[in-house]
């Protein structure tokens, strides 16, 4: 008796361990890349790293145009605005790059995106943003771009501190991943508005 408690007390463990380790990989997902038509990149946590990863991407030539997606939170200027002058200073033509200035939060990034997606026929997409938070923005602008034939591809940037290995060994990675789960199951849940 005693060694089939032990045994099943193993696998428990051996479970829970596989659960905690499997969430940062849920929490970033990561897609093989391919030529798209442009990189939308959403502000919010290490706004510079997604910056900068978008950026990167486009001078390897990924994709011809970067979308900077995201509102300010005070009277300065846009975030939007802030993330495309990093872009030209890093070399990106300012023609090549679309802003999207109205958005305070994910669902409001795909929504007003998704207008540009219309208006420039967009069927291609990389989304950049942090990798604790790719797989909730990948949720959001699948429903926001539904009935459009739009693919999205999934490629993060770095955080300095959220890592999908380790993310239980830092209390403030564990509070934004037990953050970012709910967030997960309430967009699952709740439908997104129809569009126009």
């Amino acid at each position: 008796m005693f060694r089939i408690l032990s045994a099943i007390l193993a696998v428990l463990i051996v479970v829970v361990i596989a659960i905690v380790a499997g969430i940062g990989f849920v929490l970033s997902p990561q897609d093989e890349l391919v030529i798209s038509d442009a990189i939308v990149v959403v502000s919010g946590g290490e706004t510079n790293q997604r910056v900068a990863e978008g950026v990167k991407l486009y001078q390897a030539g990924w994709a011809g145009m970067l979308i900077m997606s995201g509102a300010a939170r005070d009277a300065k200027a846009s975030n939007a605005m802030a993330m495309k002058r990093m872009a030209v200073a890093a070399g990106v033509p300012a023609s090549n790059i679309l802003t999207e200035e109205k958005s305070m939060n994910t669902f409001e990034n795909a929504q007003y995106v998704r207008e540009i997606i219309e208006q420039h026929k967009f069927n291609q997409l990389i989304l950049v943003t942090s990798p604790y938070h790719q797989r909730r923005a990948a949720l959001v602008f699948g429903k926001a771009l539904q009935g459009l034939p739009v693919k999205i591809i999934n490629h993060s940037s770095v955080d300095s501190a959220w890592r999908k290995n380790g993310w239980w060994l830092d209390p403030w990675a564990r509070s934004l991943t037990g953050s970012e789960m709910e967030k997960i199951i309430y967009t699952l849940v709740v439908p997104f508005p129809s569009q126009k």
